[in-house]
């Protein structure tokens, strides 16, 4: 699995801003068959940051429904990151 391919997309949320505030820990959407360690090599490899920590989890996708049809969004992996203290990612840097 490619770096790039592991991680899908940053999650830019409130609880991921206050976490990347005070806890220099940032949040991502990764791959579903990532594991911790391939998830750290991805960020250290495409940031250029130190990882301390890497914490998973599975969200469970929400039941949605159109008229009475009921249907579900998929699962998707999430990843909390915790950095190196004074390593930092920017995302949107002179917003």
């Amino acid at each position: 699995m490619n770096h790039t391919d592991v991680i899908k997309r940053p999650l830019i949320t409130e609880k991921a801003t206050y976490m990347k505030e005070v806890g220099n820990a940032v949040a991502f959407e990764v791959d579903r068959r990532a594991n911790k360690n391939v998830i750290q090599q991805a960020v250290e490899k495409l940031f250029n940051v130190k990882v301390v920590e890497v914490r998973t989890m599975i969200v469970p996708g929400k039941i949605k429904r159109r008229g009475r049809v009921e249907g579900r969004r998929p699962q998707w992996k999430k990843a909390v990151v915790t950095l190196k203290e004074g390593d930092t990612i920017e995302f949107f840097e002179g917003v």
